[in-house]
């Protein structure tokens, strides 16, 4: 079959990614190292040449180096030329040719995928002695075309084949550098190096600059190749183990070859406990990579040499038989895991390291259930964020609780047959699961309470403008803005930070106007204070839940730190504005959230909480109230007589202050810092 006859067809249907754009370039390096094979000079003068062809009018800046635009590629070779074999093989779509290598006849409809057009010049020895030159173009429209072949009097035999016109859209996508270029060919080609046959010398070149493959190898492989052969379900695959000195950017491997081509790569980082990062030996950092190769991976690799025709999975009826890439990437990592065990023991070490420190300092909820993770899962990247580990973990605790609901509808009776000594012991392993888990949910609030006091210790503080945080920061930290009780749950409140009793209430509300609260009457439609529109002037209500319903009202005002305008009056004094809220309260008429009306409600127990810092104008407002100043001298307290209301006054860092002290055990005992 002339291959102009349907080659426009099977190039739509040759699938290539844009990021395999270096892809036919490096196909056809691998032909010229075929090619050398055939001719005998592996080992004795066999060279091959990547020549990078650049536009020099166009300049782009990568990493602050100048490169131009690379519109092709040249690659030339001393192998044994395009012989009537291997022009009859050319010119055949899906040629077996040279089969046995692991070519598919393909490799030359990737060119036309990426390049416009391909020239190639080739001398070759014919049966009777004589030097030829064959030359022709190939591109989608024509096929081959313009087949020249002249006697010349060569004495060696050569192949250079011109890509010209490199896509912009592959282009785009493919490194762009001399040595970038060199060490994704050499990662490609990695398998020729290491292989006991050999390569020729290769060479990647860019006007003066010319960069060896071989030179490259032996700077980057650490030690030498480690093979062994296994079985996969009755197949046979080959491993080649490598150490290599590569790129900070390269990580740990397999790579699965169709016969002697490297396929498929997937990264296996942290498939394997402390497999992260650079290994350690005597000699230094190394990457790991696994170079698999097996008949089996031959015979299903896809046409385009990208991906191969095997299952992810496989649940039918010939699972027992039948290879999946979940089968031969469980027998790698098995296998990768034995060969790397001595290597990964540092790794290893600072992983749980990493996961202990993170749990006694930032998650200690974790303690309590971390025996019952499997130690694996416990062995992470030490450079892992605090957040990714956070999720890990709790993906963990998941999984612990998932199995505790799982047994807890079989633990309260005997399964059959079980005798009373092993259910017992299964009922008190269910339950010391299940306390573990309660002390894990306790230390998960008690870690909640430190996390909000360093917020609002921080945001209590000068910003760099010089100014200080904005009323609303801090009233979120102590209660959600426009909600109510009805509305959040008891958690999304930290009214503990004031007052631990305030946890308990009938109702709840914060920055909402006064006839929309159905704790009281009051019709009014303006938001609770004057100062309404000043977001943080707007207090939180609380009404203690009692039986009988008699009550009590809490009202918390909150200024702005460091705020020094307060003057007699509710519109300005803010002791005054909580007294005022507390009256229209009352007046209104008091109903619990039920709708049930308090008797005697105006004179119902109030309490107003105001948290200011003490600057001169609140202190003095404070006098006039004749309040009592507190023994650390931040704060104020006293009872107003007329309101029938305590009153106290908080400065932020005495508000900070006693809620660390009053959480203190609780921080100690799980070792977090309470200073």
């Amino acid at each position: 079959m002339n291959l102009h006859t349907n080659l426009q067809g099977r190039l739509r249907n040759t699938s290539l990614s844009k990021s395999h754009g270096l892809m036919p370039v490096f196909e056809a390096l691998v032909n010229s190292i075929h090619s050398i094979e055939e001719k005998g000079n592996l080992d004795t003068n066999g060279q091959i040449t990547l020549e990078l062809i650049r536009d020099s009018q166009v300049i782009l800046d990568l990493e602050n180096n100048s490169v131009s635009e690379i519109t092709g590629f040249i690659v030339y070779d001393n192998g044994i030329g395009f012989n009537e074999a291997n022009m009859r093989s050319f010119e055949t779509l899906d040629s077996d040719h040279k089969i046995e290598k692991g070519c598919r006849g393909v490799g030359r409809l990737l060119w036309l995928k990426v390049f416009d057009q391909v020239d190639i010049s080739s001398v070759f020895k014919t049966e009777s002695g004589e030097y030829q030159q064959r030359t022709f173009t190939f591109n989608a429209k024509q096929g081959v075309k313009n087949i020249d072949t002249s006697t010349v009097k060569d004495t060696d035999t050569y192949t250079s084949i011109s890509l010209i016109n490199f896509d912009s859209n592959y282009r785009s996508h493919s490194p762009k550098t001399t040595v970038n270029i060199a060490n994704a060919l050499l990662e490609h080609c990695l398998w020729y190096f290491v292989r006991a046959q050999g390569v020729p010398n290769i060479y990647v070149k860019d006007g003066a600059e010319q960069v060896s493959l071989n030179a490259l190898y032996d700077t980057y492989m650490h030690s030498s190749a480690k093979s062994e052969s296994i079985k996969i379900k009755d197949q046979l695959f080959e491993l080649t183990h490598i150490k290599f000195r590569a790129s900070a950017n390269k990580k740990h491997v397999m790579s699965l070859c169709a016969a002697n081509r490297l396929v498929k790569e997937e990264s296996i980082n942290g498939k394997i406990p402390g497999l992260y990062g650079k290994i350690t030996d005597d000699k230094g950092d190394f990457i790991y990579s696994c170079y698999v190769s097996s008949p089996y991976l031959d015979e299903r690799v896809r046409s385009e040499r990208t991906s191969f025709e095997i299952a992810e999975n496989f649940d039918g009826l010939f699972a027992d038989t039948e290879i999946t890439l979940k089968d031969i990437r469980e027998k790698i990592i098995e296998c990768a895991k034995v060969y790397l065990q001595d290597f990964l023991v540092a790794n290893v070490k600072a992983g749980r390291d990493r996961v202990d420190n993170f749990i006694s300092k930032k998650a200690p909820r974790y303690r309590p259930i971390i025996n019952y993770i499997d130690e694996q899962e416990l062995i992470v990247d030490p450079n892992i964020s605090d957040k990714d580990l956070e999720l890990h973990l709790h993906k963990q605790l998941a999984e612990i609780e998932r199995k505790l609901l799982e047994d807890g509808h079989d633990v309260m009776s005997p399964a059959a047959g079980e005798n009373f000594d092993d259910y017992q012991e299964r009922l008190n392993n269910y339950l010391r699961t299940a306390e573990d888990i309660k002390k894990s949910d306790l230390a998960n609030y008690v870690s909640h309470r430190r996390v909000i006091l360093d917020l609002l210790e921080k945001s209590i503080k000068r910003m760099d403008d010089g100014k200080f945080a904005r009323e609303d920061l801090i009233h979120k930290l102590i209660m959600p803005m426009g909600k109510d009780s009805n509305e959040v749950s008891v958690d999304a409140s930290n009214l503990w930070l004031i007052d631990e009793r305030l946890a308990f209430h009938n109702y709840l509300a914060s920055d909402k106007t006064l006839n929309s609260m159905p704790i009281t009457g009051d019709q009014s439609s303006k938001e609770p204070d004057v100062c309404a529109l000043n977001v943080y002037d707007n207090p939180i209500f609380v009404s203690d839940k009692q039986t009988p319903p008699l009550a009590s009202i809490t009202v918390i005002e909150i200024k702005r730190p460091m705020r020094n305008d307060a003057k007699a009056g509710e519109e300005k004094d803010p002791i005054e504005q909580a007294l005022g809220y507390l009256n229209r309260i009352r007046k209104g008429r008091v109903y619990t959230a039920g709708g049930r009306p308090i008797p005697n409600s105006e004179v119902i127990p109030g309490y107003c909480y105001v948290i200011a810092d003490l600057t001169d104008s609140v202190v003095a407002r404070c006098e006039m109230l004749d309040l009592t100043i507190t023994s650390d001298h931040m704060g104020y307290f006293g009872f107003h007589k007329q309101f029938k209301a305590y009153i106290e006054v908080i400065s932020f860092d005495r508000l900070v202050n006693a809620a660390k002290e009053r959480n203190r055990a609780f921080f100690d005992m799980l070792g977090l810092p309470s200073n």
